[in-house]
């Protein structure tokens, strides 16, 4: 595959003659060290220390939340992707090197259980489990949880509109692990704030 730029804002890759293939690079591994007690674990599945998500929503300009398991974090970033379909059916995307610049900050007011991000547009949640579903119930009760303590919803409240308005896609299914996030547009909530 070769990928040609086109201009400054729209690169693609061309995929055959007849096919281009939009590039929107992200690293699809962001993680920090697991719990103590889950001792040696591979690289490969993610969890509840974030690590190879494969969430092609994570590019430049979205805040990335993941709980801390450890002193120090022991934050690992790689496997570059210039573009992915939700799912990453194949194992693999298309990859590439990529050299990112990345900001921490240590958020000890926010108490998170799974990784949780933010987007220009949306915020997200996210569920990994070795069955989808239940990777979707996580990805729902996080979803919830957002809603109530971010948003001062009911937990009732918070799980309608997260049927009516949040977005659950599949992240990933490669990697023995599943994974769900879920999307609610930042834009529902401005209603009523002067315009």
């Amino acid at each position: 595959m070769k990928i040609i730029p086109l201009d400054e804002k729209r690169m693609v890759g061309h995929f055959s003659d007849s096919i281009e293939i939009p590039l929107h690079p992200f690293f699809g591994s962001m993680g920090v060290a697991p719990p103590e007690a889950s001792g040696r674990i591979s690289s490969g599945p993610p969890g509840i220390h974030a690590g190879n998500l494969d969430n092609k929503e994570l590019v430049a300009g979205t805040t990335l939340f993941i709980p801390v398991h450890v002193r120090g974090a022991l934050f690992q970033v790689g496997d570059g992707h210039a573009a992915q379909g939700n799912g990453e059916v194949c194992i693999t995307a298309l990859e590439t090197s990529l050299v990112g610049k990345l900001q921490f900050i240590v958020r000890k007011d926010m108490k998170l259980r799974w990784p949780r991000a933010e987007t220009p547009a949306a915020f997200m949640t996210m569920g990994i489990n070795e069955d989808l579903t239940e990777a979707t119930k996580i990805a729902v009760r996080e979803m919830i949880d957002f809603l109530v303590s971010e948003k001062k919803l009911s937990r009732d409240d918070a799980y309608m509109l997260s049927s009516v308005a949040a977005d659950f896609s599949i992240t990933q299914l490669v990697d023995g692990t599943k994974g769900v996030h879920a999307m609610i547009p930042k834009a529902i909530f401005q209603a009523g704030v002067a315009r």
